[in-house]
């Protein structure tokens, strides 16, 4: 009778303790796959934001098509870039990769 109750003492602890040790597996991956992934997606996407939100009249821009042109006019969601010193273009503002140099004023 005493064996019984020593196992049945026992018997949650042993439960908790391999509900536990499956549980541990798991919260490493993730916190693998945040630090290696997640993160640096969100910070790559908050630098992208800081950039398209600095853009000014002026600045000399590559698109994501990779054409080069110079901002001439700028709205909240659109870019108007000078060409080739004769044409004129219109993108969304989304559509600019990176700025390649800022004219200085």
């Amino acid at each position: 009778m005493w064996s019984l109750a020593q196992d049945a003492a026992a018997q949650p602890v042993a439960g908790t303790a391999s509900w536990v040790s499956t549980l541990v597996p798991f919260v490493l991956m993730f916190a693998v796959l945040y630090f290696l992934l997640i993160r640096p997606q969100q910070k790559r996407q908050k630098q992208r934001n800081a950039m398209l939100n600095a853009l000014k009249k002026g600045d000399k821009v590559v698109t994501i098509g990779g054409l080069h042109g110079k901002i001439v006019e700028i709205t909240d969601d659109t870019v108007v870039l000078l060409v080739n010193d004769a044409t004129k273009m219109t993108f969304d503002r989304s559509a600019v990769n990176n700025v390649v140099n800022a004219e200085s004023k």
